[in-house]
């Protein structure tokens, strides 16, 4: 290989690779914000579950 195709090959890898390694980024920061709130959402379920079963338990 001549040296000008590799100069070219070794700026042009980095502007092709930013954008895809920005979005999948974005992509995975916004699984594991889905991840985090549906966590969130079964902890609550939970605790509703539990509150429900105690109230339940001290009428009887």
């Amino acid at each position: 290989m001549q040296w000008e195709f590799v100069v070219a090959l070794v700026l042009a890898i980095p502007v092709v690779l930013f954008p895809v390694a920005f979005v999948w980024y974005l992509n995975i920061g916004g699984m594991a914000a889905m991840f985090k709130e549906a966590r969130n959402r079964r902890a609550a379920r939970e605790q509703t579950v539990e509150k429900v079963v105690a109230g339940h338990k001290a009428v009887k």
